[in-house]
């Protein structure tokens, strides 16, 4: 197996930093091959300008098909580029962040708005009556699967259903949903640590072992349920979940699994 490990803190001895460590060694123990995107250690640009179409760049500056154009024509920057072939060498995809102020740090939201380029994540695909583009189940990087290991600091109560900060699915789903599962990635469910700032030096080994185990096992772990776009639960072009479909009581963004 494959796998892309995009880790996003600033401090290379963070729990984030030695959950990638032990994800790196753990796989790699167990014959995977590995490649990291350190995003802080790579200086990433996180911001999109003009600059990342090159000669494909229009003014004014239109991103949707600019970074098509320069995807098309290759002249998208090598950072970029790099990137993109990254995802497509990986079989499965780890994303190792803390979760600042309710959403992923700044810099692996720019890793996104930068690799996710018109043609190569959205924008695919056959529009027509019966189908919306390939999306949502389909797409580029379809048959890959991606985790998120997130640490957050408040306890694991502060993210339940009737918590303050809300559900953590609920938090996580423009990311899972939005974001991975719109080019066809199969999502697989988050291996979160809470109250990461109270973590005892005495508590990590525990810790350690969970996260093995989620490590050799995201091969045979069943992915989250989300409904695909072009096989008969939506309506198209409207993109409403057809009446009926949805569990007696459920609604919001539960509506979208099964």
């Amino acid at each position: 197996m494959n796998t892309l490990i995009v880790y996003a803190h600033p401090e290379p001895e963070s729990l984030n930093g030695s959950l990638k460590d032990l994800a790196v060694k753990t796989l790699e123990d167990a014959g995977h091959e590995v490649q990291i995107s350190d995003l802080y250690a790579m200086r990433w640009k996180a911001v999109v300008d003009a600059a990342d179409y090159g000669p494909a760049a229009s003014n004014p500056l239109r991103i949707a098909r600019d970074s098509g154009r320069a995807f098309d024509s290759g002249a998208l920057t090598p950072d970029v580029r790099a990137e993109q072939e990254k995802l497509l060498w990986a079989d499965t995809i780890i994303f190792q962040f803390p979760l600042w102020w309710y959403t992923m740090p700044a810099i692996l939201k720019g890793w996104v708005d930068r690799v996710f380029t018109f043609h190569f994540a959205y924008g695919v695909g056959e529009h027509s009556a019966t189908r919306y583009g390939e999306r949502f189940g389909e797409g580029t990087l379809a048959g890959k699967r991606a985790l998120l290991s997130v640490t957050a600091g408040g306890p694991e109560s502060h993210y339940s259903a009737r918590g303050i900060n809300g559900p953590i699915a609920d938090l996580l789903f423009p990311i899972h949903h939005g974001i991975l599962f719109y080019p066809g990635i199969e999502v697989l469910p988050p291996f979160v640590v809470h109250s990461s700032d109270r973590l005892a030096a005495e508590d990590y080994p525990d810790l350690a072992k969970a996260w093995e185990q989620r490590l050799l096992t995201l091969e045979s772990t069943e992915p989250i349920a989300f409904r695909r776009q072009n096989f008969g639960d939506y309506e198209i072009p409207s993109l409403q979940l057809k009446q009926g479909l949805e569990p007696l009581g459920r609604t919001g963004f539960g509506l979208h699994t099964h």
